[in-house]
């Protein structure tokens, strides 16, 4: 479960091979105690549940940085190994 970027106290990362559970583009997102799922193409939570306010800043960061993370996505189903993306500012 490789770490794609840290900000804010959130901790976003993406299991290799994973498109089996969501089969769709997701990135699990850890926070404190909370953890949630969420779609890439639609921002959308899948499981799970963050604070509202570090809600909004994964959402805005989804916003931001979906063409990485959809290139990540394929090297991640594909086994290969993923890049580090930029956190949000």
């Amino acid at each position: 479960m490789p770490v794609i970027s840290l900000f804010q106290g959130l901790i976003v990362y993406m299991f290799y091979i994973d498109n089996k559970q969501h089969k769709l583009p997701h990135i699990h997102v850890k926070y404190s105690d909370s953890s949630a799922v969420y779609s890439i193409p639609e921002g959308v939570l899948l499981e799970g549940s963050l604070p509202i306010p570090k809600e909004k800043l994964i959402l805005a960061w989804i916003e931001l940085r979906r063409e990485d993370l959809m290139a990540d996505w394929h090297l991640a189903v594909a086994g290969q190994t993923v890049f580090k993306i930029e956190p949000l500012k």
